[in-house]
């Protein structure tokens, strides 16, 4: 019961987000706004991310998920009201903002419960489940934004997100008591400087993070590709979406392809494939061959992603596994906050071609990192 509760959860959060960042990218530009301030917008989504990742590991260790949980997904719901009441620019940077604690929590604490609900003979499968729910969440999301600011307008659009993220509230007041408590007897106190002296998790943390950017540079500049090229917002939408197919798809034989393939050689063949996606992505136009793009680069993404999330938990102490967590989505969150906003004044000052081709490039680098060491370090 406890899993299934995560796994909707993360459906209804990550669902939210993944819609808020089309919202968010979309109504910026219908106000005016250049692409360097729509990708300050979106950096400001990973602001609380950064700041709170580790220390609420630290408190997925000591404290009920129940309560935390519901908490910081209300936040982000209120903050979702905000451009619905204030439709003007600043109030897409106060939404970001305040989503940007529902995504602290949703993603910290979600990882962390399944890695400890998990059997180690199970913990791949469920990890590969919990990173299903995260692609149904990329297909859903943009999907229903895109339709839905066409249909009813930008602003009651974020009514909705808000209503979707309350509707997770109310799953964790009704079934959250199945949630568990943390085992405080194998936890000692939260340190940072213990957790980074452990350098395996060195090269993990810098795979994860530019894996993270990767992602996250498709999913924010391809609609403005997109708007640049005359694509309708349905059909951004459908183009986002269409990178869910590819992420689904391969997470489902995700452990017969780590036992397969192993995971140090998946990691750099996922990753090559997607530098050469975003390599293409300026060179196309239409909407068929970008959907198919997105579904290539969704497969690549579908398996950095889950593939750094185990391998960070199976590092961790005993005890401190949220910290491990917590850890990887601060240095997820620095390239977050740092790429969208880098990325968006290069866009403004030489074209958007050059954003795909160098994130393809770190893609790459990112790629050549994982074909080395072992599969257990990486």
């Amino acid at each position: 019961m406890a899993i299934f509760l995560i796994l909707a959860l993360n459906v209804l959060v990550f669902s939210g987000i993944t819609a808020a960042r089309v919202i968010f990218s979309l109504y910026g530009l219908s106000l005016g706004a250049s692409t360097a301030a729509v990708g300050s917008v979106m950096a400001m989504l990973y602001v609380f991310p950064l700041l709170l990742s580790w220390p609420i590991g630290v408190l997925s260790d000591r404290f009920q998920a129940r309560w935390l949980l519901a908490g910081g997904t209300a936040i982000g719901a209120c903050g979702m009201l905000v451009p619905y009441l204030f439709p003007v620019l600043a109030s897409l940077y106060v939404a970001a903002t305040l989503l940007g604690v529902s995504l602290a929590f949703a993603a910290v604490m979600g990882q962390s419960l399944i890695g400890s609900l998990s059997k180690p003979e199970v913990r791949t499968r469920n990890f590969s489940n919990y990173a299903m729910t995260g692609a149904a969440s990329i297909f859903l999301g943009p999907l229903v934004a895109g339709f839905t600011i066409d249909h009813f307008g930008y602003g009651l659009t974020c009514a909705g997100i808000s209503l979707v993220l309350l509707l997770g509230v109310a799953l964790l007041l009704i079934w959250g008591k199945a949630l568990p408590r943390s085992e405080r007897k194998i936890r000692t106190s939260g340190n940072l400087l213990h957790t980074l002296a452990d350098r395996r998790l060195w090269g993990m943390l810098a795979i994860s993070s530019l894996a993270q950017l990767g992602n996250d540079i498709f999913q924010i500049f391809l609609p403005i590709y997109g708007h640049g090229v005359g694509l309708s917002a349905s059909a951004i939408g459908v183009v986002l979406s269409a990178m869910s197919v590819g992420s689904f798809g391969v997470r489902i034989g995700m452990v017969r392809l780590t036992a397969w393939i192993g995971e140090r050689r998946l990691l750099a063949l996922a990753f090559y494939c997607g530098a050469t996606v975003l390599v293409l992505i300026p060179l196309a136009t239409d909407s068929f061959i970008l959907s198919i793009l997105a579904v290539v680069f969704g497969a690549s993404l579908g398996c950095t992603l889950p593939l750094t999330m185990m391998l960070m938990f199976n590092s961790a102490e005993e005890g401190r596994a949220g910290e491990a967590i917590g850890l990887r989505m601060t240095g997820n969150n620095v390239a977050r906050i740092v790429g969208p906003a880098l990325f968006g004044g290069v866009a403004s000052l030489v074209g958007l071609l050059v954003v795909f081709w160098v994130n393809g490039l770190l893609m790459a680098t990112a790629g050549r990192m994982s074909n080395t060491g072992t599969d257990k370090t990486v």
